[in-house]
């Protein structure tokens, strides 16, 4: 018996192909519905496999974002003094700076520099050397060196309206100082800065303790170390340099 119902089942399955096969095109084939044999344990119906993530996709999913190339951020205006602006940071743009060291710009760039000797200290966007001088004043600020002085020692002049970028130093600490001649002149912590006019060229810090009373600046305002002769420095003595005299009109750099 269980034979016979085996032979009918298989039958009717291949009438049932058969017919769906034939069937004329635009038409549903009839629903087959299979029956287990007597004493036969219905198949369990087969489960599709899950799609396994392509392997581009995995590879995509295990790469890490190319943070280099995300927009870095404008920066913001941290500070306003009258007609000059001072921004949170360095500019987004390239900034060429003025060739000469005495006819001051609208922009002005600020940044940082390392010497093994005197440590950190201020430079413009071309890297020269900044330097305060102690016979200034920075409560209130005020600015002493002119005349003669200033041919040596070039004061960073800012024209309007003015903009100052820094990196490394508080914009907050930064500012500018009307000079006796009407010009004016940027400050950090309300000390007036300026060039060396015997820097030759960007890193060069020649006026580093000249009589004692100029120094590179460093990012609070403060003065940096006096540099010893022994690591190329005038050693701070009376006689190691001239407030003016034999400087150069323009250095050219």
């Amino acid at each position: 018996m269980k034979r016979s119902r085996i032979t009918i089942a298989v039958l009717a399955l291949t009438s049932a192909f058969g017919l769906a096969a034939c069937a004329p095109a635009g038409t549903t084939p009839t629903e087959v519905r299979f029956v287990a044999a007597e004493g036969e344990t219905p198949a369990a119906p087969a489960v599709p496999p899950e799609p396994s993530t392509a392997p581009e996709q995995a590879e995509l999913a295990a790469e890490t974002p190319d943070r280099s190339s995300e927009p870095i951020p404008e920066p913001t205006v941290a500070k306003t003094q009258k007609w000059v602006k001072i921004f949170s940071g360095a500019s987004d743009k390239d900034i060429t700076p003025p060739k000469s060291i005495r006819k001051g710009s609208k922009t002005v760039e600020l940044n940082t520099a390392e010497n093994p000797v005197i440590g950190t200290y201020v430079t413009d966007g071309a890297g020269r050397t900044l330097y305060r001088f102690d016979e200034d004043s920075n409560k209130p600020p005020k600015a002493t060196c002119n005349g003669d002085c200033a041919k040596a020692w070039p004061p960073l002049l800012i024209k309007s309206p003015g903009k100052i970028f820094p990196k490394g130093i508080n914009p907050k600490i930064l500012g500018y100082v009307e000079r006796a001649d009407g010009t004016c002149q940027v400050t950090i912590n309300g000390w007036p800065v300026y060039y060396f006019a015997k820097d030759a060229k960007p890193g060069d810090i020649l006026g580093q303790g000249v009589k004692g009373t100029w120094f590179a600046v460093d990012p609070k305002g403060a003065k940096t170390g006096a540099l010893p002769e022994s690591a190329g420095g005038t050693g701070g003595t009376a006689n190691s340099g001239d407030a003016g005299g034999d400087a150069p009109a323009d250095p050219g750099y």
